[in-house]
């Protein structure tokens, strides 16, 4: 041994440990590399939270998206904790929005579904037909599709629509109006087929 060596110790096997400071990086850059690191994991959170994908990706969007708006207050903290934090409360405020506070009997649901059930009728087709409908569904707009859904499938009032969506109560006639016409003739160009 040298007297270098005898003088320090052992020598050192271990690779130090060291932050990586990166200077003159946007903050834009900042926040990116953040995202492109933490949106699988986000996403892993959002899907166990919510059980289903297509909401998942709308939850890590929602959360990266209020990410991005605190970014300079949280980049020299713990953004990822931020961005959890974020993923729970828009799962809540989803619950709170499409909740119903309708209560049924078992009696009332099994008439309901008693009703739906057509006798004599073939499911198959029943299944046709819906699935027929919900092919029409997707070829119209966004918006139209929306309103649609919301007015007609799940028996909404005209206000409570517009309320939901952010709208005036005139953008949801129109849109209901020209929704349903492109439905129809959607519906009627599949059956002439």
């Amino acid at each position: 041994m040298n007297a270098i060596s005898e003088a320090t110790g052992p020598p050192v096997t271990a690779e130090p440990r060291f932050t990586v400071v990166r200077t003159g990086v946007s903050t834009e850059e900042q926040f990116r590399l953040f995202a492109v690191q933490h949106t699988a994991a986000l996403h892993r959170i959002a899907y166990l939270l919510c059980g289903d994908d297509h909401r998942a990706h709308d939850l890590t969007q929602i959360a990266l998206e209020r990410t991005y708006r605190r970014w300079s207050r949280l980049k020299d903290g713990n953004p990822f904790a931020y961005a959890r934090r974020v993923l729970a409360t828009a799962r809540i405020d989803g619950w709170r929005r499409t909740r119903r506070e309708v209560l049924r009997s078992p009696e009332d649901v099994v008439v309901a579904q008693e009703a739906s059930w057509v006798p004599g009728a073939d499911s198959g087709a029943q299944v046709a037909e819906r699935e027929r409908l919900v092919r029409a569904l997707r070829q119209l707009g966004p918006s139209q599709r929306r309103v649609v859904v919301l007015r007609h499938l799940l028996d909404r009032s005209e206000a409570d629509v517009a309320e939901e969506l952010g709208v005036s109560v005139g953008n949801v006639k129109s849109q209901g109006a020209r929704g349903l016409a492109r439905l129809r003739t959607l519906l009627s160009e599949g059956q002439d087929a």
